[in-house]
């Protein structure tokens, strides 16, 4: 069955004019929606009795409270969603004084294939529709407390472009939630045909997992770059203005010596040359089996400060919950049975 939930007002207006509702009703129901996060028609008492009925009947509930939560020696939580077709999906809540990161998958599992990613490795087993996507926010009794989320979890968001815009929407529209767009970011891969749309139609934060600026070397460990060239996501991204309230950021795990060489960081240099960007120093962790290493915590602060000295912001990022598996790369439900 369909969901109301994850529905624009133009979707929502055409289900009103399907169901000979007048076309105002549907703004009605996004306040409901997305302002009340009530999904129920039989509780939108706004609306005609016998329109209740019909909606139920023919709409299904869409939010569901997580059914395990894994709680993090640094405060960190990982919750487990179940979707409607019965995949599992995971999705992190970082508290960190005044402010708390909610990272959400935009998909269950990921065909991307990332060998340094536990989630990469257990494939894809579907994209998430924008409800399941929004519910991982609604249904956490943190609810209210994010002050940004991130689409850092499980899956490529640009392989779920539909989905992804349409939650975006409802997260920064006047009749969805109403945040401001600075509060998002959007990771991505470099799935470089979708990019212009997103471009275009958000004005969330991007980042892209970058890991090496060596085409072949990249290719090595991200696929993606065989289709999508780094180098051509570069160039595109380097005809966009990211001066303004918009960030575009670089994700770089390092991997010892991989991608920890003085060469790298001339190459980083030179690859990004002209984009107003900065780049997030992430930690590597260990998946079982891997034969990838993170450097030595003095590698990766000289890193760090010689890409800060050719100019290139850079900050080395927190690890968090590593010790329940929901840091960056450790998302995984592969083997979930249940």
């Amino acid at each position: 069955m369909e969901t109301l939930y994850g529905k624009t007002p133009e979707e929502l207006a055409a289900v009103c004019a399907g169901e000979g509702m007048p076309r105002f009703a549907a703004r009605q129901i996004a306040r409901w929606l997305y302002r009340r996060h009530e999904e129920r028609p039989e509780a939108m008492t706004d609306l005609a009795a016998a329109h209740r009925v019909r909606l139920a009947a023919r709409f299904a509930p869409a939010l569901s409270a997580p059914v395990r939560v894994d709680v993090s020696a640094d405060g960190t939580r990982k919750y487990l969603f179940r979707t409607p077709e019965g995949d599992f999906i995971e999705s992190a809540y970082i508290p960190d004084g005044e402010r708390a990161t909610l990272c959400v998958s935009s998909q269950a599992g990921c065909r991307m294939g990332c060998r340094f990613c536990a989630t990469g490795r257990q494939g894809l087993s579907r994209s998430l529709t924008a409800a399941a996507i929004l519910n991982q926010i609604v249904s956490l009794p943190e609810r209210d407390r994010p002050t940004n989320v991130v689409f850092m979890g499980m899956g490529e968001p640009l392989d779920n472009l539909d989905e992804v815009l349409r939650a975006l929407s409802v997260l920064t529209s006047e009749w969805g939630f109403g945040w401001s767009p600075t509060r998002i970011t959007v990771s991505t891969a470099g799935v470089l045909p979708a990019l212009p749309r997103f471009l275009a139609e958000t004005k969330v934060h991007l980042a892209v997992s970058l890991h090496n600026p060596f085409g072949d070397e990249r290719a090595e460990i991200m696929p993606v770059e065989r289709a999508w060239p780094v180098a051509d996501v570069a160039a595109l991204l380097r005809r966009y203005d990211f001066t303004r309230q918009r960030r575009v950021s670089f994700e770089y795990i390092l991997l010892s010596g991989m991608n920890d060489s003085p060469r790298h960081v001339r190459e980083l240099c030179r690859l990004l040359n002209g984009i107003r960007c900065r780049i997030n120093i992430i930690r590597f962790h260990k998946i079982p089996g891997s034969p990838y290493f993170s450097p030595p915590e003095e590698q990766i602060v000289r890193f760090r400060d010689a890409l800060t000295a050719r100019g290139i912001q850079t900050t080395i990022r927190a690890s968090r919950g590593e010790d329940i598996r929901a840091a960056c790369g450790l998302l995984s439900t592969e083997q979930r049975g249940e």
